[in-house]
């Protein structure tokens, strides 16, 4: 999007079965994240997105045992990358033992995303991270996004 488009944000949406929701997730959000060319210009904050999308819609899966709408909003402020399920109980992040299996999703978030956060909906919840965009090329080259 250009500085002087009428377009002023852009959305992504899809619905994640439990049956094969991560990969199909991480597949899904990669090919978005090439359209705004952040695999190129920031392949580091792509991994954290990916991972992101991983954590979220694993515990939409597992904790909320309901299917997961991803949603991407791209506002060139931030990547909105958010997951609906059908529990309405918030996430509570713990601080896990050195011992235990699971408990780090949140805390990851919270290391990797510029903000985050959960809110009740009628018909479930959505936890939403925001990424901002990578610093612009010194050179004045853009990519695509």
């Amino acid at each position: 999007m250009t500085e002087h488009s009428s377009l002023r944000a852009v959305g992504w949406a899809r619905s994640l079965p439990v049956s094969r929701g991560v990969k199909t997730a991480r597949d899904w959000t990669r090919r978005h994240l090439a359209t705004i060319g952040w695999l190129e210009r920031a392949p580091d904050l792509a991994d954290s997105i990916l991972l992101t999308v991983s954590e979220l819609v694993t515990n939409a899966h597992i904790h909320a045992r309901s299917s997961a709408q991803l949603i991407l909003t791209w506002d060139e402020k931030c990547l909105h990358v958010t997951v609906h399920d059908a529990s309405p109980q918030l996430p509570d992040p713990r601080r896990p033992t050195d011992g235990s299996l699971g408990g780090r999703g949140l805390l990851l978030i919270d290391a990797l995303a510029d903000d985050w956060h959960t809110y009740r909906c009628p018909r479930g919840k959505d936890v939403t991270a925001c990424f901002q965009p990578p610093a612009p090329d010194p050179a004045g080259l853009q990519g695509s996004g």
